[in-house]
């Protein structure tokens, strides 16, 4: 008798930043950074199921590598290498989030697998250990790993917890057309990014006060390459949206509505004054 395959499903779920700021470049190359991040609805499905040995990933659909360039491995290799774990993994990837998108999405698959692998083979790491293998694969594992919302300071690894934040009704509208952090944050003119860091957490305690804060100072960037991510800010503005931002290094742009009614009301009216290739997402804050 065949015995019976195990699977077990796990969520990873995107992230917008509600307000970014770039400090400085570091010796390192890398940029510290302040930012507030928050978990959204919107999630990609990690499907593990237990293997003798070797780590195999699957990304139907997607052209997305299956080998150690895909974050995915390098994370479960980083797990099974820390805890000298002899067996295997088979995972695969349902890509729901866009890629190269600014909103984390192989940070997050990234993060789940480190999380869901210590559940399910039984590792017993605790979370300083996991937020320790995440910050060897990326800035933003570590959040993903962290929590719902954090802000974020040094390249994305010293988190603090947010908690009270309003939950929120966001919009999403991903351009088809991708952009390279790398390239966005060697553009960017520190110069102009400068300037003393006057953000408290009593200032993100409601809706009015997310929204007079938002702020990216990537924008400046991208905005130059693809000038109409400034229309679609004002597009998502003039159909009922209290503020829109880009979201990390881009290009999708986010716009915060009042409540769910309005957010699906200017769904319907967005999708109609945009051509095909524009993707659309109504998501909750986590």
């Amino acid at each position: 008798m065949s015995k019976k395959r195990v699977e077990t499903r796990w969520i990873a779920p995107a992230k917008i930043n509600l307000f970014l700021r770039v400090i400085r470049k570091r010796a390192d190359g890398y940029h510290d950074i302040f930012s507030l991040m928050q978990k959204i609805s919107l999630h990609d499905e990690l499907i593990f199921s237990p293997l003798p040995k070797g780590i195999v990933l699957h990304c139907p659909g997607t052209d997305l590598p299956t080998d150690e360039k895909n974050l995915i491995v390098r994370a479960a290799k980083a797990v099974f290498d820390y805890c000298d774990y002899q067996s295997g993994m088979e995972i695969t990837l349902h890509k729901r989030i866009p890629m190269t998108a600014g909103l984390g999405g192989g940070s997050s698959d990234a993060a789940t697998t480190i999380m869901a692998l210590n559940k399910i083979c039984s590792l017993g790491l605790k979370k300083t250990e996991l937020l320790k293998i995440g910050a060897k694969i990326g800035a933003d594992v570590p959040f993903f790993i962290f929590g719902n919302a954090a802000l974020a300071s040094g390249v994305g690894d010293r988190l603090k917890h947010l908690r009270g934040l309003p939950k929120l009704d966001v919009l999403l509208i991903k351009p088809p057309f991708d952009l390279s952090t790398k390239m966005i944050y060697q553009n960017l003119n520190l110069r102009l990014t400068r300037g003393k860091n006057n953000y408290s957490i009593p200032r993100f305690l409601d809706l009015g006060d997310i929204v007079c804060g938002l702020h990216n100072d990537l924008e400046s960037v991208s905005l130059k390459i693809h000038p109409e991510l400034a229309d679609l800010k004002q597009m998502l503005l003039r159909h009922g949206a209290l503020g829109a931002l880009m979201s990390g290094s881009g290009p999708t742009v986010f716009g915060i509505l009042r409540n769910g009614e309005e957010a699906k009301k200017a769904l319907e009216i967005i999708e109609k004054e945009l051509p095909a290739p524009y993707a659309m997402f109504l998501v909750n804050s986590l």
